[in-house]
C-alpha cells in the first residue's frame, strides 16, 4: 500500500498527487513511468513520473480523470493509501551532450515535458520549453516550467493566455528567427506530435517524441501501444516510450488509438454512476 502524501487540483480536469514511494523516487528518471493499481480489484495503468524527491521517498504523479480508473484515482484524499505503484519502467529520456534544446509540451503532456526540462537544465543545457492549451483554465505547471526555462512561452487556443496560436506556431517563430536546437523534444496528443515533426523535418532538426500517452498495460503484453517507427514494429512501453519523430508513422498510430475511444467512454461513465449511486446513498 502507497500513501498519498499530498493532492492539488491543477484544474477542474487535472490532478496532482505525490506518492509515498522510497524506492521509485530513489531510481526514477525523466522519461519513465509506474503501474499503479488503485484498489485490489482495480486494472493496472502505467503513469508517467511528473517529477521526484529522494530525500522525502516521494514521487509525483499528474493526471486527468478521462477513464474509469483515473477517475478512481482522483477521488482519493491525502492520507488515503493505493494498492500498487511499481517502478520506474522504461527507458529514461536521453540528455548526454545536448547543449540546446526546444522542449514542446500540449496539455497534459506538459507534466511528461516537465522532468525532462528540469533535467536538462541541471546539466547546463539551454532550454526553450513551448507549451500549448486549449484556453487558461486548462494551463497546468507554468511557474514550475518558467522556472527551468530560458525561454518559455505559453500558447492557447483562444488567446485567454500567452500567445494565441498553437505550439508549432510558436516554434515556427523560434525557427524562423533563426534559432537552432540539438534537439527538439515534443510530447502531448498524437496530432500536435505529428505537427511538430512535420514542422522540423523542414527545418532539419532532430525531434524526439514521447509516445507515453498511447500506453495502456505497460508491459508490451495488450499490444495497444503498438507503433511503426521506421520499417520497424515498436511498443512504446518497452521499445520506447522516446523515439525518432521523423520516423513515427502517426497517421497509423491515431487510427488504431481511436478503437479504444468507445470503451473508455462506457467504463467512464459506469464508475461515474457508481460514485453518483454512492453519494446518494450516503
Amino acid at each position: 500500500m502507497y500513501r498519498i502524501i499530498k493532492k492539488e487540483i491543477l484544474n477542474p480536469a487535472t490532478t496532482s498527487m505525490w506518492i509515498d514511494a522510497p524506492a521509485v523516487a530513489k531510481k526514477a528518471q525523466p522519461g519513465q513511468f509506474i503501474i499503479l493499481r488503485v484498489d485490489e480489484d482495480g486494472e493496472r495503468i502505467p503513469l508517467t513520473i511528473a517529477d521526484t524527491n529522494p530525500d522525502e521517498g516521494s514521487v509525483r504523479i499528474i493526471f486527468q480523470a478521462v477513464g474509469a480508473t483515473t477517475l478512481k484515482l482522483s477521488q482519493k484524499q491525502e492520507g488515503d493509501f493505493i494498492q500498487d505503484f511499481a517502478g520506474p519502467l522504461g527507458n529514461a529520456t536521453f540528455t548526454n551532450g545536448l547543449k540546446k534544446v526546444a522542449v514542446i509540451g500540449g496539455g497534459v503532456g506538459c507534466a511528461i515535458a516537465y522532468p525532462v526540462a528540469k533535467k536538462l537544465h541541471r546539466m547546463g543545457c539551454e532550454v526553450h520549453f513551448v507549451a500549448g492549451f486549449r484556453n487558461r483554465d486548462a494551463v497546468i505547471l507554468q511557474e514550475d516550467c518558467e522556472k527551468i526555462s530560458d525561454r518559455y512561452i505559453l500558447c492557447t487556443d483562444d488567446g485567454s493566455a500567452g500567445k494565441k496560436g498553437v505550439v508549432t506556431d510558436a516554434l515556427k517563430e523560434l525557427l524562423d528567427s533563426g534559432e537552432r536546437y540539438d534537439e527538439v523534444f515534443a510530447v502531448g496528443p498524437l496530432i500536435m506530435m505529428k505537427f511538430v515533426c512535420d514542422l522540423t523535418r523542414i527545418y532539419r532538426q532532430k525531434t524526439v517524441v514521447s509516445m507515453n500517452p498511447i500506453m495502456i498495460d505497460g508491459t508490451g503484453m495488450c499490444g495497444g501501444c503498438r507503433l511503426t517507427v521506421g520499417n520497424a514494429i515498436c511498443f512504446a512501453c518497452v521499445d520506447g516510450p522516446d523515439f525518432d519523430g521523423h520516423l513515427v508513422d502517426f497517421d497509423e498510430m491515431m487510427k488504431r488509438n481511436g478503437v479504444y475511444r468507445d470503451w473508455e467512454r462506457h467504463a467512464y461513465d459506469e464508475t461515474c454512476n457508481l460514485f453518483k449511486g454512492a453519494a446518494n446513498h450516503g
